[in-house]
């Protein structure tokens, strides 16, 4: 049937996974027929996870779907092939997209195996650790995750410098793992250092530079040594952050609905803080 997956308004929203799928199988083998340069590849094989329309990656179960057909269409490729690697990844990221994630640490943990094997380049070797801490992350392992954060972190900064887009998608994990541990001044310090180049190299919209806000925001109001107004700040900074996600991607998108519960909590967390320091008024 019709799935909506992406950011597309009204009916260019509705699409079937199988026509998707299609699409971009067609789209790819067109561009390798033609022996087109990489950069048009990489544009071509973008189609198994990110709407040609909107630009935004499909979420959910879409993601998911699209992952599986991807990597149905090339597991068949001899094993050092580049499409079947990018199709494991494709799945991987589906998987946990889709919240299977045990399932995405297999495929990940298989992946990175493969590349080490194959002897990768270390910018590809780093972003599949750095997917591979994010699940560790969320099936509790969080020391495991902080360590390999770390390492994905300082490797990402030797190889691009400190402004690049990935040096900035490293330290939004890392600081994700700090927090993850209560190690909350650690992760502040590390994004407000941060968080003001991603706004300016990337946009105020940009889809890391809304994660970053949201995850300096979580490390402000979730420390129970915060101070009233570091959980005004954190409100503050959730409320523009959502305002600008609900605006660019739409009520639908996973970040804005993130967005909006930690806005919630936020505010909660605000309204709880001020009652504690309201005098108790005398009999």
């Amino acid at each position: 049937g019709l799935v909506r997956g992406c950011s597309c308004r009204g009916t260019a929203g509705f699409a079937h996974v199988s026509c998707l799928a299609e699409e971009a199988k067609i789209l790819y083998d067109e561009a390798e027929e033609n022996n087109l340069d990489n950069k048009v590849l990489n544009e071509r094989f973008g189609r198994w996870h990110t709407c040609s329309l909107c630009e935004q990656m499909y979420h959910s179960v879409v993601r998911c779907a699209l992952g599986w057909a991807c990597w149905k269409t090339y597991v068949g490729r001899p094993e050092m092939d580049t499409d079947r690697i990018m199709a494991m990844g494709t799945l991987g990221a589906g998987l946990y997209i889709a919240k299977h994630h045990e399932d995405a640490l297999s495929v990940q943990e298989a992946e990175l195996s493969l590349l080490r094997r194959l002897g990768a380049p270390a910018d590809v070797i780093l972003l599949v650790q750095s997917n591979l801490a994010i699940t560790y992350t969320v099936l509790g392992q969080q020391a495991e995750a902080l360590r390999i954060e770390r390492d994905v972190y300082s490797g990402t900064i030797k190889l691009n410098g400190e402004n690049h887009h990935d040096t900035l998608q490293t330290a939004n994990n890392y600081a994700s793992s700090l927090m993850n541990l209560k190690r909350f001044e650690e992760a502040r310090s590390l994004l407000r250092e941060k968080v003001p180049v991603a706004r300016r190299v990337l946009g105020e919209s940009h889809e890391l530079t809304l994660k970053m806000r949201s995850v300096y925001a979580c490390t402000l109001y979730k420390d129970n040594g915060a101070t009233l107004d570091d959980i005004h700040e954190a409100v503050t900074t959730l409320e523009d952050a959502e305002r600008i996600a609900r605006r660019v991607m739409g009520g639908a998108n996973p970040i804005t609905s993130v967005l909006e519960t930690l806005l919630r909590q936020a505010r909660a967390r605000a309204a709880l803080r001020a009652r504690e320091e309201t005098p108790s008024s005398e009999a």
